[in-house]
């Protein structure tokens, strides 16, 4: 049962702002998939910012497991060695077992977190009706704002499913008895919510944000709107709604590309959604965490004395560091890849000239020594043992997670025009060279849709799958068979979880399915 410390959560938005305002046994609880309203007084409206704060606990309480299963297939990450979770590893590979844990977790806790949205919305909905004056506005900018939140859970689950519930009720059932909704419909879906969502969200950076600093703003939803027309194919779409952050002006790239992914990029002028996680700068006591150990190396000697090392579960690809050094990249390697000893090795091995700043030690001074799962780790996912708080040992302890980013925004509408959208902005060459600028290359012009998606491969790899996502999005399937790995049609998504499905036939149809599927989410009734 996940609980809801307000005075911990709202520090965390509120740069500890509120927290000394509101009591440590001030809670509210979730029930059995469902956010407790019972100790709400929706008369009183100084409260109504409760449920926000809720369904942004719900956003950021993510399983481990998450993050990892979202991203591991593509051409840019591995999952680590065999052996401990062996049906993971398998996953990276395209063999597929349903009744494999992850895959109900993601399933079940995605689900479990857009139900307790849609509480959170009602709880505001209830508080409205006894609003007046400004609170009437607010509370429409509450009720946007966990809709944002809320078609990230839909656009992921899309993406993994393909076809999945559409679910905005807290008693899902009569949406579980209409059945599952076509990927194209749910991203149609996410893109209606976010043309709602946007005249009611604040016209600011999330960083700009003095309620509730880094929370969505109308921009984010222009992100989310973005994104879904792009799995769409709908290429003007994204140039639309991208030419709209871009055009505000509101938003540049972080210029430390390294600690852009550290705690001292986190909430920058380049982020548009970004799941925060703090200690509070306190050796003891309360902390918001991300469990990010299964992203870090086995084995390291740490700057700092006493430093947790990780678990290896998620490893940059060969590929991808030879893609990389190919291009002669510098700051975007070492930023996104941590190398051990034996690493280095088997690139030296394989005929590459190792470039000379490539090393086992970070730049912040963490030696990552030889480990049994993997010859690398994540680098996006660091943090380096020198930036955390005094006292705390976890992997990454209080370490922010960027989910959307303006460079993100940047390619996504460079590749539109590409696929031939008419620019609402700036030129494609523009959007890719501020890029590329960052990263210390030179300028490039009549960018083509390959240098798009180089440029995307670079700058964004180990992201939430965006690599695999595209490369499925595009048929450029090809590059996912790679080292050893065979890519066929039939493993673009992922099979329902066994667990949520009574008895599926191997040989279902489309309706045998939908039939089946009628009763998966009936635990959340």
């Amino acid at each position: 049962m996940k609980r809801i410390e307000k005075s911990i959560i709202l520090s965390v938005f509120t740069i500890l702002a509120l927290a000394t305002t509101i009591s440590c046994s001030d809670k509210l609880d979730t029930q059995e998939g469902q956010l407790n309203t019972g100790d709400l007084d929706y008369t009183n409206t100084d409260d109504m910012i409760d449920p926000v704060i809720g369904a942004y606990y719900e956003f950021v309480t993510r399983g481990w497991e998450e993050p990892l299963l979202l991203g591991v297939r593509g051409d840019d990450v591995n999952a680590g060695g065999e052996g401990d979770q062996q049906p993971f590893s398998d996953t990276d590979r395209y063999v597929y077992n349903k009744d494999y844990w992850m895959y109900n977790s993601l399933w079940n806790v995605h689900y479990n977190d857009i139900v307790n949205m849609n509480t959170a919305i009602l709880q505001v909905e209830n508080f409205k009706e006894f609003a007046e004056g400004d609170d009437i506005a607010r509370a429409d900018q509450y009720i946007a704002e966990i809709s944002v939140l809320r078609a990230w859970f839909h656009f992921n689950l899309a993406r993994v499913w393909e076809d999945v519930f559409i679910i905005t009720s807290n008693q899902p059932s009569t949406e579980v008895e209409n059945g599952v909704a076509t990927k194209e419909e749910v991203m149609q879906f996410i893109i209606d919510q976010m043309d709602m969502a946007i005249p009611n969200l604040p016209d600011a950076r999330p960083n700009e944000r003095t309620d509730i600093p880094g929370g969505v703003t109308r921009y984010t939803a222009y992100a989310l709107k973005a994104l879904a027309y792009q799995e769409l194919e709908n290429y003007q779409g994204v140039a639309d709604a991208a030419g709209a952050i871009i055009n505000s002006g509101k938003f540049s790239l972080y210029p430390d590309y390294y600690q852009l992914f550290k705690k001292p990029g986190e909430l920058s002028d380049e982020s548009l959604l970004e799941m925060q996680y703090s200690d509070f700068g306190s050796a003891t006591g309360d902390d918001v965490y991300h469990l990010y150990a299964p992203f870090g190396p086995q084995n390291w000697t740490p700057e700092r004395e006493n430093a947790s090392s990780g678990w290896g579960f998620y490893e940059p690809s060969l590929k991808f560091i030879k893609f990389m050094i190919d291009r002669d990249e510098t700051v975007r390697l070492e930023t996104s890849v941590l190398f051990t000893d034996s690493g280095i090795a088997e690139i030296e091995d394989d005929g590459y000239t190792v470039p000379s700043f490539v090393s086992n030690t970070t730049p912040s001074g963490d030696i990552i020594n030889d480990y049994a799962r993997a010859s690398f780790a994540s680098g996006k996912h660091y943090l380096p043992s020198v930036q955390l708080t005094d006292g705390r040992n976890d992997y990454g302890a209080g370490k922010n997670m960027i989910v959307i980013r303006y460079a993100e925004i940047l390619l996504m509408y460079a590749e539109a025009i590409t696929q031939g959208a008419s620019a609402t902005a700036i030129s494609a060459d523009a959007a890719v060279n501020l890029v590329r600028e960052r990263a210390g290359l030179s300028p490039i012009s009549g960018v083509t849709q390959q240098d798009v998606l180089d440029e995307k491969f670079a700058e964004l790899a180990m992201e939430w799958g965006i690599r695999y996502y595209d490369m499925i999005r595009l048929g450029n399937t090809d590059e996912l068979s790679y080292d050893g790995r065979s890519f066929s049609a039939g493993d673009q998504y992922l099979p329902y979880p066994q667990a949520q499905v009574d008895a599926l036939p191997l040989n279902a149809t489309p309706v045998d399915r939908n039939t089946a599927m009628n009763n998966v989410l009936r635990q959340l009734n």
